[in-house]
């Protein structure tokens, strides 16, 4: 597994991201940019524009200047990889593609967009075409919008932004909130086992529509246990806890633990406890003392679909 799957894609249709501006989207709408799932493609399919494509794809440019898309990450926060992907344009994709973001407040109308202060993430580079790209982005500077720019035009299939969110807290003041959740600034930092579905998944922002969009193990043939273990979106106090198993109806783990970690002191917050089949269970917790993480142990193995931690900030 490449480093950058294991963190999400804050660009992520799924995640709230959404592409609110684009030079020219004349074969292919700038919303596939964004779209969860590998590219689809099927040879011969014609519209009234010509083959379609699972992607977005502009008009061959006959003057100077080039093509763009920006994104509005549904998660801002710190980009550590960028994908750009190819995939299927073959004759018609891109021979150069760069990257800029920027770190905007508010709700800026489109046209304002591109006045912002955009910082270069990743330099113009080559591209394939029928391929991913993948590049690794440094530096620490949380990032909004991100400004993808193909020269001089082509089709790009899929925008992957990949790195750690960093939302704006300041709007939970004197409120719950999910300490868990990846919009709050949750992550998995550490899982027994990803065989199915990535840990991440669990603490996604909505409901899961099947079992991928959870985190599901393979079968444990030994006495152990799967476990993953959640860094929250701050040091608190966690007082209700969400264990949802919907869709995992043959494989839904016999019963869940749950610990804080704070430092090295661990803080127990559930006992193991049965769990059921395809059923969102919510469990009220006795929780006295702040944790910076929350291990969920499961027993023995199969899958959750969800996972959300209730408290308040310390």
């Amino acid at each position: 597994m490449h480093d950058h799957t294991r963190l999400p894609d804050l660009a992520l249709r799924g995640h709230g991201g959404a592409v609110v501006a684009a030079s020219d989207e004349s074969f292919g709408e700038k919303e596939s940019l964004i779209r969860p799932g590998r590219p689809a493609f099927q040879a011969g399919t014609f519209g009234g524009k010509g083959q379609v494509y699972d992607g977005w794809e502009t008009r061959r440019r006959r003057g100077p200047g080039h093509d763009w898309a920006i994104v509005r990450l549904g998660l801002p926060g710190v980009i550590r990889w960028v994908v750009v992907d190819t995939a299927w344009f073959r004759g018609n994709y891109p021979p150069y593609a760069a990257v800029e973001a920027a770190e905007i407040t508010g709700y800026p109308p489109a046209d304002e967009l591109e006045r912002a202060g955009w910082v270069t993430i990743v330099p113009r580079s080559p591209l394939k075409g029928d391929s991913e790209h993948v590049f690794a982005v440094a530096g620490e500077r949380r990032f909004t919008h991100v400004r993808l720019n193909i020269h001089p035009d082509g089709g790009i299939a899929r925008l992957r932004v990949h790195g750690e969110a960093r939302p704006d807290l300041s709007v939970w003041d004197g409120l719950g909130l999910d300490l868990a959740a990846l919009e709050n600034g949750g992550l998995v930092t550490a899982c027994s086992d990803a065989f199915y579905s990535a840990p991440n998944n669990v603490i996604a922002p909505g409901l899961p529509r099947n079992q991928a969009e959870g985190w599901e193990t393979a079968r444990r043939r030994d006495d152990g246990n799967d476990w993953l273990v959640i860094r929250l979106a701050g040091r608190g106090r966690v007082s209700l806890a969400e264990i949802d198993t919907t869709h995992l109806i043959h494989n839904a783990p016999a019963a869940v633990t749950l610990t804080g970690l704070d430092g090295d002191r661990e803080v127990p917050l559930l006992p193991a406890t049965p769990l059921l089949p395809d059923t969102p269970h919510r469990f009220r917790l006795d929780a006295r003392e702040p944790v910076d993480h929350v291990r969920v142990d499961i027993h023995p193995d199969g899958g959750l679909a969800r996972v959300r931690l209730w408290g308040h900030l310390a």
